[in-house]
């Protein structure tokens, strides 16, 4: 019974010798060694077997290197020297051997993602909270009137006139105002302009001050074009104060829709991970 199935390990093992393997001598050779590994493997294999050939190759490929070629004018050496990598990759390799060279490949890949999604999520989280403070810091640079419409002039078209009456609670001076103004009407889903603005402040506004402005954007702007009716009202939110060094206090714009889409389409792939 032990030299029968010492035969037939035996006979395993030669079988296994017997696979094809790339041969990457020449660009021929490789060619046709290819095309004959890939016909060796069973046919539900074989397009696993291109993906992992490509997969092999394009990780021994150095991009930087290529990169710097390209720039330092030895493109065509660094791409000739990167190419014989990429065929070196392969070189001797069984069609099993390169599926399974893959597959480590792709989890090693995975999980160097993994920890870099994780890393993100985590900024983006903090970001997020530091954005949500800004907010309710800013609630304390009050916006107690807010007026918007078209002043009639001698010569030329209306111009457009923001009025605010503003309060600063902050415990701190501000050199510069940032507001996002919004024009709608009752009952309507959209408005009729959302637009930013900013104001320097000039001498600044201390802790516990008021002021009123008469703001004038610019008439060539979104506010000079804006056809609103009667009804629309104008509101005004602060999204973001400097201090007297011309330094930002508060920013609730540091958090976007962009960066809110981002984290969710992260936390959807790897929280649960």
């Amino acid at each position: 019974m032990r030299k029968i199935l010492l035969v037939c390990g035996l006979a395993l093992l030669l079988s296994g010798c017997d696979k094809p393997k790339v041969d990457a001598s020449t660009d021929e050779t490789m060619k046709e060694s290819l095309q004959k590994v890939k016909e060796s493997l069973p046919e539900a294999q074989r397009q696993e077997f291109s993906e992992a050939t490509s997969t092999i190759m394009m990780n021994s490929i150095d991009i930087k290197a290529m990169m710097a070629g390209a720039f330092s004018g030895n493109g065509d050496s660094i791409a000739t020297q990167q190419a014989e990598k990429a065929k070196e990759a392969l070189n001797g390799k069984t069609g099993e051997q390169i599926i399974n060279e893959a597959k480590v490949i792709q989890a090693e890949r995975a999980k160097k993602e993994q920890q870099q999604a994780i890393q993100e999520i985590a900024e983006l989280k903090n970001k997020q909270a530091k954005a949500q403070k800004a907010k309710e810091d800013l609630k304390r640079f009050v916006v107690n009137k807010s007026r918007f419409y078209f002043q009639k002039q001698e010569y030329g078209n209306p111009r457009p006139v923001i009025e605010l009456s503003v309060q600063n609670d902050t415990n701190t001076p501000i050199s510069r105002a940032y507001f996002k103004g919004t024009i709608a009407s009752p009952g309507r889903s959209i408005p009729w302009l959302v637009d930013t603005f900013n104001y320097s402040i000039p001498g600044g506004l201390e802790p516990g001050e008021k002021a009123d402005w008469p703001l004038l954007p610019n008439m060539f702007s979104d506010w000079g074009k804006v056809e609103a009716p009667d009804d629309a009202i104008f509101t005004v939110e602060v999204v973001k104060l400097d201090g007297p060094d011309g330094k930002t206090l508060f920013n609730a714009e540091g958090f976007s829709e962009d960066d809110q889409k981002r984290l969710d389409m992260l936390l959807a792939k790897y929280a649960t991970k």
